[in-house]
């Protein structure tokens, strides 16, 4: 099982999670070219996709959604409120109707040798969603774009074996920032973005002896930095009652405009 995202940040989001025989992208919120790109690196075509995941209906998450099923017909996976969503955005141009597949939260479902199982998260979207996805027994999960989370989001993230994550802020910068009053507090709200701290107090509830690997993304680019997001969650676990440290697992910041480092789990 391969896991590589290809962008992630508020500026845009895509991840590519494959195995020998099936490859899946969780969002195309880069330009179809540059996913396209990205793909090459990995020496796979538009063609190979054998479907995209849709966390929600935000541009930093769609964007390229429509030139790439225009050019490689990839069957869609998403909500119906976000299908609906994403109908009634102009700037994606027509998209086949045809390659939708409506997903319920935590109703299962299979992609070639993968299991998919989407479960429920807190933005102001439509009806957005995280994804964990199985294949054999190792588990790896996309979680972005929560304002909060729960003992329903801790549960679901249990026996990772790694997962991307969302670092989106530091409070202060962001308190700081020249964002307008109303943007600072969506972010902050429970229907905005997690915080560097929340990120790491999440991971602290979900690590296990099989997590290996975190990547944290959807960095700010205004409200954050890399070194910073880094040091914080680490922090935040190695504070935290978990018996587990920050030392035990692979802890990487997702890159804005590239891919990252790909992890293969064996």
């Amino acid at each position: 099982m391969r896991f590589c995202p290809l962008a992630s940040g508020s500026s845009g989001n895509c991840v590519y999670i494959g195995s020998e025989s099936t490859h899946l992208l969780v969002d195309v919120g880069i330009s179809g070219k540059r996913t396209e790109e990205a793909l090459h690196q990995m020496s796979l075509e538009g063609y190979d996709i054998g479907a995209v995941l849709v966390t929600h209906e935000h541009s930093d998450h769609v964007k390229g959604l429509g030139v790439f099923s225009r050019k490689w017909g990839a069957p869609i996976y998403a909500t119906e409120n976000t299908f609906e969503a994403i109908l009634r955005d102009p700037s994606l141009g027509r998209i086949d109707q045809g390659l939708f597949h409506v997903i319920h939260p935590d109703v299962p479902f299979t992609i070639g040798d993968m299991t998919v199982n989407p479960m429920h998260i807190s933005h102001d979207a439509a009806d957005p969603v995280a994804y964990r996805i199985s294949h054999g027994n190792r588990n790896v999960a996309v979680c972005t774009d929560l304002g909060t989370f729960d003992s329903y989001t801790v549960d679901g993230l249990q026996d990772m074996d790694g997962l991307l994550l969302e670092a989106n802020h530091d409070v202060r910068m962001l308190q700081a920032g020249p964002y307008p009053y109303y943007l600072k507090q969506r972010i902050l709200g429970d229907r905005g973005h997690l915080s560097n701290e929340n990120s790491g107090r999440l991971l602290s509830r979900i690590l296990s002896d099989r997590t290996g690997f975190v990547f944290l993304g959807h960095l700010s680019r205004e409200n954050n930095m890399p070194e910073l997001a880094y040091e914080a969650v680490r922090a935040e676990v190695d504070l935290s009652d978990t018996p587990f440290h920050a030392d035990d697992f692979q802890v990487i910041v997702a890159k804005r405009d590239e891919p990252s480092t790909m992890v293969c789990l064996a």
